[in-house]
């Protein structure tokens, strides 16, 4: 079951149960797993990546043999979703079942169906985005507003229009005579929380909350929007068809006051350089602090025109004593794994139909069945020398196939060597490919740091954990639904 949106009043996730437990039941069905996710769009989400169905088409798969859905709706509504997933229900001997659509994959009827159905759904889809995309683009150009969620200072009345709400006016205007007073974002946050002062959105005051309501242009009466820059997340003013920047209510702070508001925040600010592209931190997740033991991440911080990098945590006392030097953290733990874990051999999960097993014993039984008749006396291979020693040869041969052919006729994984070791893995993907591995295996390193007398930089020490089955957890997982595999 799937819906885009769970209200209180909603009852159609208990309604698709029920009709699909009823449809299971008159085609003899037995059931065997229910995946619901709901506040789920099925435009957004492919099948394969929602929580609970995801899991069933990723890690359980020769589990179940139907994928009942109430409506093609329900299941995908982007054609690519559904091609890519009859391709995979083919590929797994699957079948695609609706409850309220002519959908059977056992069928080339089924099939074109499906097909059919599935263009509807992305029309019906890509019109609602595009009627959500044009509201929204007519919305931003007008004066009054429309749609949306009101900026922090301002609230709409009984007839929709915009207004400043007077708490948040005086919160506001606090923070502007503060900020020019010299005092830090931290501190007016601080005094915020203290007063109980109700941030309009839910949760607590933080500097970074704050910093980004009294840096939005929306304070000078001005529509806005999403600026992103450098992963800096800002607002940039709305400009109408006549260049001018479109009002939509009256201003708590004129130009010059949100100006100087600006220089006085600029002049308390620690600019952080750009983000990295990746991420600024290798290893996320591997890396945990020995003490706290919340993962370590770099900090960047540029002073004088210098860029600084340093490891730090998150539970410890200014974040612990941090290693200044990453790169030869990195390396480090790159050389260890690769000393602990870069002679396991890397084994790559395999999903095997069990119908080709049954198909393959039975002609490998025929196939000896005839040559064992054949060798009678009196048989067609029995006529002369040569062709007694070529069936006698050949007749070996299959029952040793058939003697290595897995006795389980059911649909299963299994794991197949690829001849590579993991050192070989990671030497072509590099520290990237590492941390993707060591995360799926549970694999972590604890970072200890010493203080060093008379030393500026801390001793760093490091010790791997690894599970014991970390051989089963290192298993690679092959993407069910990537565009190779399919």
């Amino acid at each position: 079951m799937r819906l885009s949106t769970l209200t209180a009043e909603t009852t159609s996730p208990a309604r698709q149960e029920l009709e699909l437990r009823m449809l299971a039941k008159e085609r003899g069905y037995r059931v065997v797993g229910v995946a619901s996710d709901l506040n789920v769009s099925a435009t957004r989400v492919p099948p394969w990546k929602r929580r609970e169905l995801g899991h069933w088409l990723n890690d359980r798969v020769p589990e179940s043999d139907v994928l009942l859905f109430w409506k093609l709706d329900r299941f995908v509504r982007r054609l690519t979703d559904l091609s890519i997933m009859i391709k995979w229900c083919l590929r797994h001997e699957k079948n695609l079942v609706s409850q309220h659509d002519a959908i059977d994959l056992s069928t080339s009827t089924g099939r074109m169906m499906a097909a059919v159905l599935g263009g509807v759904a992305e029309i019906e889809a890509a019109n609602t985005s595009n009627r959500v995309a044009s509201l929204w683009d007519y919305a931003r150009t007008q004066p009054d507003w429309l749609v949306g969620k009101p900026p922090y200072g301002y609230m709409t009345d009984d007839r929709g229009e915009l207004v400043i709400d007077p708490r948040a006016y005086r919160v506001l205007r606090w923070c502007h005579g503060a900020a020019t007073r010299g005092l830090s974002a931290r501190r007016m946050t601080t005094v915020l929380i203290r007063a109980r002062i109700p941030t309009g959105g839910g949760g607590q005051w933080t500097t970074s909350t704050l910093l980004r309501r009294l840096r939005n242009p929306a304070l000078m009466g001005f529509r806005v929007e999403e600026d992103k820059n450098g992963g800096v997340r800002r607002s940039k003013i709305v400009h109408g068809d006549d260049g001018n920047p479109v009002k939509v209510a009256d201003q708590i702070f004129t130009e010059s006051e949100w100006l100087s508001l600006q220089t006085a925040l600029d002049r308390r600010a620690k600019f952080q350089p750009v983000r990295r592209q990746g991420g600024a931190t290798e290893f996320l997740g591997v890396l945990i602090c020995a003490d706290c033991g919340t993962n370590m991440t770099v900090h960047r911080t540029s002073v004088k025109q210098r860029t600084y990098e340093y490891l730090r945590c998150r539970n410890c006392p200014s974040g612990g004593l941090g290693a200044p030097n990453p790169e030869t953290v990195y390396r480090r733990l790159f050389d260890e794994v690769m000393t602990a874990l870069g002679t396991q051999p890397v084994r790559i999960r395999k999903y095997v139909p069990g119908a080709e097993d049954r198909d393959r014993r039975t002609a490998l039984e025929d196939a000896i069945a005839q040559y064992i008749t054949g060798l009678e006396p009196c048989g067609r291979y029995t006529r002369t020398k040569f062709t007694r020693e070529q069936a006698e040869g050949r007749l070996e041969q299959l029952i040793t196939e058939l003697n290595q052919l897995c006795p389980e006729t059911q649909d299963r994984w299994v794991q197949v060597h690829n001849g590579d070791t993991f050192s070989d893995r990671w030497e072509r993907g590099g520290r990237a490919a590492m941390a993707g591995d060591l995360l799926r295996a549970g694999v972590i390193c604890q970072v200890s740091r010493n203080k060093v007398p008379r030393t500026r930089a801390p001793e760093v020490h490091l010790e791997l954990a690894i599970p014991q089955d970390v051989a089963d957890r290192l298993v690679v997982r092959k993407d069910e639904f990537a565009d190779d595999a399919l």
